[in-house]
C-alpha cells in the first residue's frame, strides 16, 4: 500500500472527503476551464470556458467593471452604459443632491447625454488579464527560509512584478495573495474615472423596505443605478472633460427580460470583498463573542445620533445619508453573523474538523513536522490578539468615527514638519491638508459630530481596558472629572478643525504650539501615538507567527483532501460563482418562493413609515397593470428573486447572468438566514438576493419615462434556459419589437402587517 493510498484512506476515514459543493465557492475566472467548466455545463451553462474568460479575445470579463473600489457594475450597452446597485451609486447620488435638487428622494434621469452628471473621484477598474505568478513570487524559498527573509523577498518580488506589468500609466497593477499565502496571482487593470451618473430610482424604490428589509426575504427592492463611463477620441482613460466620448466596451450584457424559472441556471461575476472561510475555531470566538458584540454596541449608538439629527434637517440628512446607510448595513449583518454561526454551530464544527486535522498530521512523521504544531501556534497567537481586540474595534468603530477627530490625523505628517522646522516641507504638507479639507468641511454637521465625539470616547473609555488607555483619557478624568460631554464641547467651540475659514487660516501660519493645543488634534493624535505604540507591536508580533502557522494550515488542509478542489477566500478580485434560482425553507412551517412581484410592494406599503413609502405613479401603475412588455405570463411584474450563488460584499451590483450570458438580474443582498457567509458557505440556507431585469426596465420605461436608455440595450425576449434543456439560439432584438415569454407561478409573501402582528 503506498503512503498516498493510506493517506486517502485515512482522509475517508475521517470524514472529510466531500468535494467542493458546485454552487459553493467564489472562483477566479482564470482557473474556469480546468476547475469548473463541466460542472457549470452540467447545471445549465452554454457558453464555452473562452468566452467567459479570454484575454485574446471579447468575453464576459470585458463586461464586468470593479465600481468606485468597492462595488461591483456591468457594461449593457454599446455606449459605456453601466448598471450598478443604488446602494452602490448612493454617496455620487447623495453628493449630487441638495435639498433644491434632492435626487436620493426624487431620483435623477438625465434626458440627453450632456445631462449626465459628474463624479469626481469616481472610478471603474477594468480587468485586462490575471495571471498565476505563483512560481515567480516562491522561486527559491523553502521550508529552511526564515519567516523575516520569507516575507521582505515576497513583498519584493510582488512588487517587482506589478511594477513590471504596469507599462502605462493608465493601468493599475497588484499581485494578491491566495491561499493565506501558498499562491499568489497579478492583476493587471485599465481605470477610467470619467464616470458620469445617468439615472437613478428615488430612495423609495431603490431603498424600498430600507434598514427593516435589509438583509431580509421576501423583497420588492428596486436596488438599482446606472451610470456612463466615458473615454478620450481613442477609447482610452482620460480625465473628465466634455470633448470626451462614451466608453465602447469589448464587450455588453445582452438584458434578458424572457424571465428565470425555478432550478435555471445563474451565475454571479463580480468583485467580492473578504471571506475568512479558513479561520479557525478560536478565531471565530473572537469575533462572536467579542468583536461582533462591540461593533454592534456602537454601531447602534452611531446610528441613534444620526438619525436624531437627520430626523430635523434635510441638509443634514443628505450629508450623513451615505454614511448612515452604511453604518446600518453592517450593524445588522453582525447581528445576523452572530446568529448564523450559532445556529449551524460553526464553532462546534471547526472544533471537530481541527481534531481531525492533527489526527491526520500525527499520522506520519513527515506530516508531523510540518504540519504538527499549526494549531496550537494559531490558538496562542489569537491569544496574543484576544487582549487587544477591544483596542482595535474602538480604534476604527469609536475614536475615528467622529470626522473631525479622523480628519486630525492628516495633521500628525504636519506636527512632524513643524519640529524639524524645514520650511519647505510645513508648505508642502499644509497645501496638502488644505487641498484635503474640502471634501471634509462638504460631509459633517458640527453639532452632531460633536455628539459623536463625546458618545464615542465615553464608550472608548469606559469598554476598553484601562491600561491600554491612550494619555489624553488621564486629562479628561482630571481636568473634567472624566465628563466628556464638557470635554467635547471645550474642544469643539475651540478647536480650528470645525471651520473652514478657521483651518486656512491655522495653515497660512501653522505653528507647533497652536497644533498640539487643539483638544480634538490632540485627542486624536494620543489615539494614534498610544495604539502604534504601545498595541500595533504586540498585535504584528503574533501577527507574525498567525500568518505562518496559517498558510501551513492551509497548505495542510489541501494535502490531506487531495480530492477537493478548493477555492481561495474573496480578496477584492474579480470571481465568478454558479448555482440556480432556487427557493427555501428558513424554518418549520415556512416557504419562501423564488421571487417576488409588485403586489407585494402594495401590500408593505404604508405612507407614515418612511422606510415602506410608495411613490403615488408606481402605485398607480400597480394597481393598473400596467406592467407593458415586462409582465410575466400572468400579467404580473416580478420584482426580485433569489438564486443559492454564493456571494458576500463587493458582489453589490454584480450581474446575475443565465447560461446564454446574458443579464437577467443584479445582484444586491444576502439572506438574514445565512449571515455567516464570510465565514463558512450554508449549502441549505444561502441565498443570494437579485433584482429582476424586468423590474429594472419596467422603472426606466414606465415610471422614469427614460425609454431613450432601454432603447440602448440589446434586449432578448427567450426565457432563461434550465440545466436540462439543450442550446438555443438567443434573439437578440431592437427595444420596440417584443414577445413576451416568461414565467408562470405565484409569490408567497407576507404582509408588513402581518410580520408586525407575528413579533
Amino acid at each position: 500500500m503506498t503512503k498516498k493510498f493510506f493517506s486517502l484512506l485515512l482522509v475517508a476515514a475521517l470524514g472529510l472527503t466531500n468535494l467542493a459543493k458546485a454552487d459553493e465557492g467564489m472562483w477566479l475566472p482564470l482557473l474556469v476551464k480546468r476547475l469548473n467548466h463541466v460542472d457549470m455545463q452540467k447545471q445549465g451553462l452554454q457558453l464555452t470556458a473562452e468566452e467567459i474568460y479570454d484575454i485574446n479575445n471579447a468575453s464576459l470579463k470585458d463586461a464586468i467593471v470593479q465600481f468606485g473600489g468597492f462595488c461591483t457594475a456591468e457594461f449593457i450597452s454599446k455606449e459605456g452604459l453601466l448598471l450598478t446597485n443604488h446602494h452602490c451609486g448612493y454617496d455620487a447620488i447623495a453628493a449630487r443632491s441638495t435639498p433644491q435638487a434632492d435626487y436620493l428622494t426624487n431620483g435623477f434621469w438625465a434626458a440627453s447625454r450632456d445631462k449626465e452628471l459628474a463624479n469626481p473621484g469616481l472610478f471603474v477598474d477594468i480587468l485586462v488579464r490575471m495571471e498565476d505568478v505563483t512560481p515567480k513570487v516562491l522561486e527559491g524559498i523553502t521550508a529552511q527560509t526564515s519567516e523575516a527573509d520569507r516575507a521582505k523577498m515576497v513583498s519584493e518580488r510582488m512588487k517587482a512584478l506589478a511594477t513590471e506589468a504596469k507599462g502605462s500609466e493608465n493601468y493599475v497593477t497588484y499581485v494578491r495573495d491566495f491561499f493565506a499565502g501558498n499562491e499568489f496571482y497579478l492583476f493587471v487593470y485599465e481605470r477610467y474615472s470619467d464616470v458620469r451618473l445617468v439615472g437613478t430610482p428615488p430612495s423609495a424604490i431603490g431603498k424600498f423596505g430600507g434598514d427593516t428589509d435589509n438583509w431580509m426575504w421576501p423583497r420588492q427592492t428596486g436596488d438599482f443605478s446606472m451610470f456612463r463611463v466615458y473615454a478620450d477620441a481613442n477609447n482610452k482613460p482620460a480625465a473628465y472633460a466634455a470633448t470626451n466620448k462614451p466608453y465602447q466596451p469589448k464587450k455588453h450584457l445582452p438584458v434578458n427580460i424572457g424571465g428565470v424559472e425555478k432550478n435555471d441556471f445563474s451565475m454571479v461575476f463580480g468583485f467580492p470583498g473578504r471571506t475568512q472561510r479558513f479561520m479557525t475555531s478560536e478565531g471565530l470566538k473572537i469575533a462572536v463573542e467579542t468583536s461582533n458584540p462591540a461593533r454592534i454596541k456602537l454601531r447602534g449608538k452611531r446610528l441613534e445620533i444620526l438619525k436624531a439629527d437627520m430626523d430635523k434637517s434635510d441638509a443634514v440628512r443628505l450629508k450623513y445619508a451615505s454614511e448612515y446607510a452604511s453604518i446600518s448595513n453592517y450593524w445588522k449583518y453582525f447581528q445576523g453573523q452572530n446568529a448564523g454561526v450559532k445556529r449551524m454551530k460553526t464553532v462546534e464544527g471547526k472544533v471537530e474538523n481541527e481534531a481531525k486535522y492533527n489526527t491526520w498530521a500525527s499520522a506520519d512523521a513527515n506530516r508531523k513536522a510540518s504540519y504538527g504544531n499549526v494549531l496550537a501556534d494559531i490558538n496562542k497567537a489569537y491569544g496574543e490578539q484576544k487582549e487587544y481586540t477591544l483596542s482595535q474595534v474602538y480604534l476604527s468603530e469609536a475614536a475615528l468615527a467622529p470626522a473631525a477627530a479622523k480628519f486630525a490625523l492628516n495633521l500628525v505628517p504636519l506636527q512632524k514638519a513643524l519640529k524639524e522646522g524645514k520650511a519647505e516641507d510645513i508648505k508642502k504638507t499644509a497645501d496638502a491638508i488644505k487641498a484635503a479639507s474640502k471634501e471634509y468641511f462638504e460631509g459633517f454637521n458640527v453639532p452632531t459630530d460633536e455628539k459623536l465625539f463625546a458618545a464615542m470616547y465615553q464608550m472608548y473609555y469606559n469598554d476598553v481596558p484601562k491600561n491600554q488607555h491612550p494619555d489624553i483619557f488621564k486629562t479628561v478624568e482630571s481636568k473634567y472629572k472624566g465628563n466628556w460631554n464638557k470635554f467635547a464641547a471645550e474642544a469643539y467651540k475651540k478647536t480650528f478643525l470645525t471651520s473652514e475659514a478657521k483651518l486656512n487660516a491655522f495653515l497660512a501660519k501653522p505653528t507647533l504650539k497652536a497644533l498640539e493645543n487643539d483638544l480634538i488634534f490632540k485627542t486624536a493624535s494620543s489615539v494614534y501615538t498610544n495604539y502604534t505604540t504601545n498595541i500595533a507591536p504586540k498585535l504584528m508580533a503574533s501577527k507574525a507567527s498567525m500568518d505562518k502557522a496559517t498558510r501551513l494550515y492551509v497548505a495542510g488542509l489541501r494535502e490531506m483532501q487531495a480530492d477537493k478542489v478548493f477555492y481561495p477566500d474573496a480578496n477584492s478580485t474579480l470571481r465568478l460563482s454558479y448555482g440556480t434560482v432556487k427557493d427555501y425553507e428558513p424554518r418549520d412551517g415556512v416557504h419562501y418562493a423564488h421571487y417576488t412581484t409588485a403586489q407585494g410592494i402594495l401590500e408593505k406599503e404604508d405612507p407614515k413609515d418612511e422606510e415602506f413609502i410608495v411613490p403615488q405613479k408606481l402605485i398607480d401603475l400597480i394597481k393598473a397593470k400596467d406592467f407593458g412588455r415586462y409582465a410575466d405570463k400572468n400579467g404580473e411584474l416580478p420584482v426580485n428573486f433569489i438564486t443559492d450563488n454564493d456571494i458576500t460584499g463587493g458582489n453589490s451590483g454584480s450581474p446575475v447572468i443565465n447560461g446564454r450570458g446574458e443579464l437577467i438580474g443584479l445582484a444586491f443582498d444576502g439572506n438574514w438566514e445565512a449571515m455567516s457567509g464570510d465565514l463558512v458557505y450554508d449549502k441549505d440556507y444561502k441565498r443570494c438576493i437579485n433584482v429582476d431585469a424586468r423590474y429594472v426596465l419596467f422603472v426606466i420605461d414606465k415610471f422614469a419615462g427614460a425609454g431613450h436608455l432601454v432603447n440602448e440595450m440589446t434586449l432578448v425576449t427567450t426565457p432563461s434556459p434550465s440545466g436540462d434543456q439543450t442550446v438555443k439560439p438567443v434573439e437578440a432584438i431592437t427595444a420596440d419589437k417584443m414577445e413576451v415569454k416568461v414565467k408562470e407561478g405565484k409569490v408567497k409573501t407576507k404582509t408588513k402587517k402581518e410580520k408586525k402582528k407575528k413579533k
